[in-house]
């Protein structure tokens, strides 16, 4: 768990949460960037892409090679933001879209 803080006041106006996993594809492991949440007023002032760059900073150091995420097709801001960071799209346009499944224990 990663937090942004705002300069002028250290007042936390951002999270990262990034898990490692043991990988299928290769003996390393990988990273997978499970939530990214600025507060709607410090967004497009740089501190998502401070937090996924310091997220990758820390899953390379712990060992990952390879790092995922999965976003919303409507939300295109956080696709630009992913894209800019070297994310690059896998699926849908075209491909198959992900669906989410979820069930109380």
């Amino acid at each position: 768990v990663l937090l942004a803080r705002a300069a002028e006041s250290g007042a936390p106006v951002g999270v990262a949460v990034m898990r490692l996993q043991p990988s299928v594809w290769s003996p390393a492991l990988e990273a997978y960037l499970a939530e990214l949440y600025v507060k709607p007023s410090r967004r497009g002032q740089g501190y998502g892409r401070e937090l996924i760059t310091e997220a990758i900073r820390v899953a390379r150091a712990r060992g990952a090679d390879y790092a995922f995420l999965v976003t919303s097709e409507d939300d295109r801001l956080a696709q630009r933001l992913y894209q800019a960071a070297g994310f690059r799209r896998t699926e849908g346009e075209g491909g198959p879209l992900m669906l989410a499944y979820e069930r109380e224990l």
